[in-house]
């Protein structure tokens, strides 16, 4: 795909993880120098400089002063940040309801999600306002669209980036001028090495596809092609404040328990 994004700077937060590493790669393939910012996953980001002989930083995005740092070091690496892919995110594997999640869960998985992407916007677009260029993009979730149960804390937080804040920062970076633009996408169920490891059998791809209209579960590179091309100023001009499903048609969510 025509992307003309080689030579442009594309920092990728979580950009180690399970659908980062994909994010990471499918920029590197279009010729972007790549920065892959990670927190825990060392290893996997060690592997992916060899690899895309990227540069990768190491930051905790919860914290404000670190997610400044990790600009700072990114700009003075390559003079400047075309694209960010605010990625990083934290899902609570434990299945709990509202009623019985307690402060500490629900205070991390905001922190983690909704906080460390507000955290990113902003040191991108404090760059982008002196730039007066930049593409940012969201990763949200089809939970903070259809809900997700026993997982209010994370659909809350995904709600909240992939709606008012999207939304928002829409509006607000105009003020900036015409070549700045923010977008999001909603994956759904995505088959990462970390879901294969956990076990999914026939019967749990048949309930979560059940109201899907492609029965199959998206791969971490459907999720990553549809980053780059609104990443693109080639592919995606004239989009801004739009939100990607990448959810095989999804319509909701099965609700069970109910008779």
């Amino acid at each position: 795909m025509k992307t003309e994004l080689k030579g442009k700077v594309v920092l990728v937060t979580g950009g180690a993880g399970g659908i980062g590493t994909q994010i990471s790669k499918a920029f590197s393939e279009e010729g972007a120098k790549v920065i892959v910012h990670y927190h825990q996953s060392e290893k996997n980001a060690e592997k992916l400089t060899k690899e895309l002989g990227c540069k990768a930083i190491k930051a905790d995005l919860t914290d404000s002063n670190q997610a400044s740092s990790l600009f700072e070091q990114a700009i003075e690496m390559e003079g400047g940040i075309d694209v960010c892919i605010a990625n990083a995110g934290f899902y609570p594997k434990q299945s709990t309801n509202l009623w019985n999640i307690d402060d500490k869960r629900w205070n991390e998985t905001i922190n983690t999600n909704l906080s460390l992407t507000f955290n990113t916007s902003r040191e991108f677009l404090k760059h982008a306002s002196k730039t007066k260029q930049g593409s940012l993009v969201l990763v949200g979730s089809t939970a903070g669209i259809y809900g997700e149960a026993g997982h209010s804390d994370y659909a809350a937080a995904k709600g909240a980036i992939i709606s008012g804040l999207l939304k928002t920062l829409k509006n607000e970076v105009a003020q900036i001028g015409d070549r700045v633009r923010v977008n999001a996408v909603a994956p759904g169920w995505t088959m990462t090495d970390e879901k294969l490891k956990d076990g999914l059998d026939n019967s749990d791809v048949k309930k979560i596809t059940s109201t899907m209209s492609l029965k199959k579960l998206a791969t971490p590179e459907d999720v990553a092609n549809s980053i780059v091309m609104l990443a693109s100023n080639k592919l995606s001009n004239h989009v801004t404040g739009q939100i990607i499903e990448i959810a095989g048609g999804m319509e909701g969510r099965q609700i069970t328990g109910t008779k």
